[in-house]
């Protein structure tokens, strides 16, 4: 028994660093996904900035951008980006009028 200790420990903090956190990204990017509406400011992992036009039932949304409308699959948002994007800006308290 004490010659799989060290094996079980390893496995237990594997499972605590990389395992679970990559589950959690993954639920929380499906969420961010399902959440999307038309009209929402995103960026996608490509790094294109655009504005929802439409979502369809296929997985795949509409994005106006400067270049044009274009089609994207909904995976391919970042969300991480297109929630720094949406973020109000907050006043800075420095600037006096």
């Amino acid at each position: 028994m004490e010659q799989f200790l060290p094996l079980i420990l390893l496995f237990g903090v594997m499972y605590f660093f990389l395992i679970r956190p990559s589950m959690q990204k993954q639920k929380k990017e499906k969420k961010y996904i399902q959440e999307i509406k038309t009209g929402d400011k995103v960026v996608t992992k490509s790094g294109l900035h655009g504005k929802i036009m439409s979502l369809n039932d296929d997985g795949t949304c509409i994005i106006e951008s400067g270049a044009g409308k274009m089609k994207f699959e909904r995976s391919a948002l970042s969300m991480e980006m297109s929630l720094a994007l949406n973020k109000p800006i907050k006043e800075n308290k420095l600037i006096k009028k």
